[in-house]
């Protein structure tokens, strides 16, 4: 059998084609010819109702439709496809008299792909099968193809979320929103900061007592509480270095409470850890440091971005931190300046020695006065 397409005779043995006509013998000489095509998947209809319920329950790839039949005719049965879809899901031939030239035009606006004039010619019946199908195959490659670029569309809008979770993660939003834009070297000079630093008091000996992910699982249980707390009160959290936390007030985004902030979130701290202790069956402890002054803040890393803080006012933080009683928020003398006022503030009796710094006269921050 001599094929007129290649593509299209490896895909005859699997076209289902629904021959509707009322006259069985004709629908008998159609079936024969689609037969003699390669096409053996054949499904008949003796009138338009009967054809509709095929359409409505059999996935099909071509119709030849009859345009005068009792029930409904094809230019009805069209009508009624119409109504279910914008255009016919499947390329529908109309078989019609030259005395049906008007109806038959009706059906093309419909969305019949062609027509064939009655009596049939085989070959003609040929030539409008194998380009109805070809165009069917078209159309459904084009439909794939759409669906897949809306598909991998889908996907890297999933993937560009995660990718901006992840920034918003690590980075601040305004921080995270230049790197987006390209900008490099994104750095800045902040006046007024308040920097706080804590450690886990006795987390040596702890970490030596249990297993590395039971000591990953508790540092994730209390890093994430003062995660929350420090994002309900507006701090940036920058890093946590091993048992240590740091984070800052008064950037990226200027704003004048910076240190009370600051020690909200270190008063706030003890009543998480408390909590955690209550719930973990631990007697942890927390050293806390505060001191404000000016920064330098900005990205730095190629393959993992990490925001960073540097300058004197960093290090006499740490050096607050390191220097506090356990259990007590230690503030430096500039820090104190902005708290008056606002919080109860306990001058320590003598200058504590900080390395690097040298004596520096210290408070205790307590509760915040009402």
């Amino acid at each position: 059998m001599e094929k007129a397409n290649p593509l299209l005779s490896d895909m005859l043995a699997l076209v289902q084609v629904l021959v509707v006509d009322d006259s069985r013998t004709l629908r008998r000489i159609l079936i024969r010819e689609l037969n003699k095509l390669g096409i053996n998947k054949t499904l008949e209809a003796a009138n338009g109702r009967e054809a509709l319920d095929v359409v409505q329950n059999t996935p099909l790839d071509l119709m030849l439709l009859d345009m005068e039949m009792p029930e409904l005719d094809g230019l009805e049965v069209l009508k009624a496809m119409s109504n279910m879809n914008e255009r016919p899901p499947f390329p529908v031939i109309v078989v019609s008299g030259a005395d049906q030239i008007e109806k038959t035009i009706a059906c093309i606006e419909l969305g019949a792909e062609d027509y064939l004039p009655k009596p049939f010619d085989p070959v003609l019946l040929k030539a409008r099968i194998f380009s109805s199908l070809e165009k069917k195959r078209l159309q459904d490659l084009e439909t794939q193809q759409r669906q897949q670029l809306e598909a991998e569309k889908q996907r890297l809008e999933v993937a560009q979320m995660k990718t901006e979770q992840l920034l918003l993660n690590i980075l601040p939003r305004s921080i995270a929103e230049r790197l987006k834009r390209g900008e490099k070297n994104i750095a800045g000079h902040y006046p007024e900061s308040t920097v706080l630093f804590s450690d886990i008091v006795g987390f040596t000996k702890m970490s030596a007592e249990i297993s590395a992910a039971d000591l990953v699982n508790l540092l994730n249980d209390l890093f994430t509480r003062f995660d929350k707390r420090a994002e309900s009160l507006g701090l940036e959290k920058i890093k946590t270095i091993g048992d240590a936390y740091m984070a800052v007030g008064g950037l990226p985004i200027p704003r004048a409470d910076h240190a009370e902030i600051c020690a909200d979130m270190a008063l706030g701290m003890f009543e998480d850890l408390h909590a955690f202790n209550q719930q973990r069956g631990k007697a942890l402890d927390l050293r806390i440091g505060l001191n404000s002054g000016p920064v330098v803040a900005g990205v730095i890393g190629y393959t993992k971005f990490s925001y960073d803080l540097w300058g004197n006012t960093v290090n006499t933080a740490s050096r607050m931190e390191s220097t506090s009683p356990p259990g007590r928020v230690q503030a430096s003398p500039t820090t104190v300046e902005l708290l008056k006022g606002h919080f109860e503030l306990d001058w320590r009796p003598e200058p504590v020695d900080c390395k690097g710094l040298g004596l520096i006269q210290t408070a205790l921050v307590g509760n915040r006065k009402r």
